[in-house]
């Protein structure tokens, strides 16, 4: 199998392997390095800890059973001596209290005042070790009553205490513990580290192969889903459940697929359907243009109606076009932009009375019945654009009358907008139809531009959140209605 260095999968298995590494590097650096320091500093710390609980109980009748306690749990050497360093008790981790070892103290006086009877009658302690007249020197030396000393092997902490209680004369406290003791437990903790590290190594070295390989697999399948953007073969064979982005990625991916494919048929559609609308008022204007050439350029009147001829087709081929890259536009928008409040009732009266203006000369009547008041959240261009579009359909198709009846009512919570033409109708095979993409203009023949009119307009209804539908009576005219959310 050939690896790439700069795949996901490789990229996501170096990384873990780095992060193994720095793991055991720094586990390395302080279970050997810095193992001893730490080892030291913690029984340095306990060390102080038991000295200050003894000096906080120094005159207490139970302190000799605490000082048996502390060293045991501790391991620590404990002394407690006068200023002449004679012995009034000792205690370290294996015996509790050493009697008959040296110096017997068969003087009861030779104790402080109160001492319990028991204690009075020990015949003796472990002696002193070598290093406490340096020590004792130390805390004499000392300004606070606590001294501390250290040697390469011992840690000694000690201070002037009352012992019993004793307020003749100060006790002195000698706490010791062993330290620099760890030179063999290094040497095997660094072999165990050896063996854990190694296995450790292999176990993470597969065990991140394939890890890297179950978080690669994913997402080299939506890239090579993202190949085929657009293409027919396109499958969505993504297996979800992986991880939310990127189902949500996989998501994108196809939503961006049906955008393309759309795409590609809009535009072979429109290549399909307007080339003939092109085609003709190419035609009729480059006719004309040769008959004024070639015979009417001497005869004004009649070159003057060949010039109109080639104007009006010129305007009905401006109009073509610009209807096709309007609704261009509206396909490929979610959204149409940032809605405004816009008064509806104003706008359905200005465009109602501006398309009357414009078709004076048909003698176009317009009756309107209009409800004040009523706004809606929208573009105010676009659905200016939608009403006139509605009447310059209903104008084509509304037959020698001439007549067309646009209202605006509230009902409810929603705004209804309906313009109607008294031509001859619609057949009810044709009614859910009319708002496809050049139905009319090529299966009903209509009168249109270029068949968009009515496809623009239930998208920009679609995109203010509306509906709109058809009514139809064959012989009596066809309604025609925008509903929108006030």
């Amino acid at each position: 199998m050939k690896i790439n260095p700069r795949s996901f999968g490789f990229k996501l298995w170096s990384y873990f392997i780095l992060f193994t590494a720095l793991i055991f590097t720094v586990l390395w650096l302080l279970q050997t390095v810095f193992l001893q320091g730490f080892y030291n500093s913690m029984l340095i710390g306990n060390t102080k800890n038991a000295a200050q609980k003894i000096i906080e109980n120094s005159t207490s009748k139970d302190v000799d059973d605490l000082i048996d306690e502390l060293s045991h749990d501790n391991s620590i050497l404990i002394y407690i001596t006068d200023t002449d360093g004679n012995v009034l008790f000792s205690s370290d981790e294996f015996k509790g209290m050493h009697n008959n070892i040296n110096k017997p103290h068969t003087d009861e006086g030779s104790k402080p005042e109160g001492m319990p009877e028991k204690v009075k009658k020990r015949a003796g302690y472990r002696s002193l070790p070598g290093l406490y007249d340096e020590f004792l020197d130390t805390l004499k030396a000392s300004e606070d009553d606590t001294a501390e000393y250290r040697t390469e092997s011992f840690y000694v902490y000690g201070a002037y205490i009352n012992y019993y209680n004793n307020t003749d004369e100060k006790s002195v406290l000698y706490v010791s513990t062993t330290i620099d003791t760890l030179g063999s437990s290094v040497a095997i903790i660094s072999m165990q580290l050896v063996w854990v590290t190694v296995l450790s190594v292999v176990v993470g070295f597969v065990l991140s192969w394939f890890i890297a390989r179950r978080f690669s697999a994913p997402v080299g399948m939506l890239s090579e889903k993202a190949k085929k953007l657009g293409e027919k073969e396109y499958k969505d064979d993504f297996r979800k459940g992986f991880c939310t982005e990127l189902d949500e990625l996989s998501e994108t991916l196809d939503k961006t697929n049906d955008k393309l494919n759309k795409s590609k048929d809009f535009q072979m559609e429109l290549l399909a359907n307007v080339s003939h609308d092109l085609r003709t008022p190419v035609t009729m204007i480059k006719g004309y243009a040769e008959m004024i050439r070639d015979i009417s350029w001497e005869d004004e009147k009649q070159c003057s109606e060949d010039i109109a001829v080639i104007i009006k087709e010129a305007d009905r081929l401006t109009a073509l076009v610009n209807e096709i890259m309007e609704y261009s536009e509206l396909e490929t928008k979610d959204a149409i932009g940032d809605f405004i409040e816009v008064d509806l009732s104003s706008l359905v009266k200005k465009t109602a009375d501006r398309f009357e203006t414009l078709n004076k000369p048909e003698n176009i009547v317009i009756e309107k019945s209009i409800e004040k008041g009523i706004t809606v959240m929208g573009s105010s261009s676009h659905l200016e654009r939608a009403l006139y579009n509605l009447m310059d359909n209903a104008f084509r198709h509304t037959g020698e009358s001439k007549k067309i009846c646009v209202s605006l009512t509230a009902e409810g919570e929603t705004a209804k907008i309906e313009v109607k033409d008294f031509g001859n109708g619609i057949p009810d095979s044709e009614i859910e139809n009319i708002w496809e993409r050049y139905y009319t203009s090529r299966m009903r023949k209509g009168q249109g531009v270029s068949g968009l009119g009515l496809a623009i307009v239930r998208q920009i209804t679609e995109l203010h959140g509306g509906k709109c539908y058809a009514v139809s009576t064959l012989g009596k005219g066809s309604s025609f209605i925008i509903v929108l959310n006030i």
